[in-house]
């Protein structure tokens, strides 16, 4: 019988921690025998995304772009995690019923003002500034899931605990 794939979609504002516990969840489920596959959406935007902006409807490409190619690999068995803002609940809710196989909604949770001090790249400040337009969560709106089957709070979890959450979820909805 061949695995049973599936996608973990990894949701929240910029510097949230979306792409650090995708590598750890990737790696335990690795280290677990999985066929793991991550699409960053920060390596995604240079490679299969160059030449999109941060409009809407740029936005809305990348986010239909990384959906696509995380379909493709979940029905061919593997665990496509994706990490990326996904500001736009509408656009989530596309790419999950485009899949046919399960799709895991992990919000990446973290209040804008933990995220404001946070700020190693100093993108909050510019875009507080109004020197970065288009920055979701402060000039443009980011969307929280409504109902995700996963939530982490960052802000408070360290990324083993974190890790922990969505693996004993898996374990428990016998994913792996």
């Amino acid at each position: 019988m061949a695995p049973r794939g599936f996608t973990l979609w990894f949701t929240g504002l910029s510097g949230a921690g979306k792409s650090t516990l995708s590598q750890a969840v990737a790696a335990e489920l690795q280290a677990r025998g999985h066929r793991v596959e991550r699409l960053d959406g920060d390596e995604f935007r240079q490679r299969l995304s160059r030449g999109l902006g941060f409009s809407k409807e740029d936005r809305d490409e990348n986010v239909r772009r990384i959906g696509f190619v995380a379909r493709l690999l979940s029905r061919n068995g593997a665990v496509a995690i994706a990490a990326a803002i996904s500001p736009y609940r509408e656009l989530r809710d596309e790419v999950r019923r485009d899949h046919e196989s399960r799709f895991v909604e992990i919000f990446v949770d973290c209040p804008l003002d933990v995220l404001v001090k946070r700020d190693p790249k100093g993108l909050y400040a510019k875009a507080l500034q109004g020197e970065i337009t288009n920055f979701s969560g402060v000039n443009d709106p980011y969307e929280a899931p409504t109902a995700p089957e996963i939530t982490v709070h960052t802000e408070r979890e360290s990324v083993a605990v974190s890790r922990d959450v969505i693996v004993r979820w898996l374990e428990a909805q016998h994913l792996i």
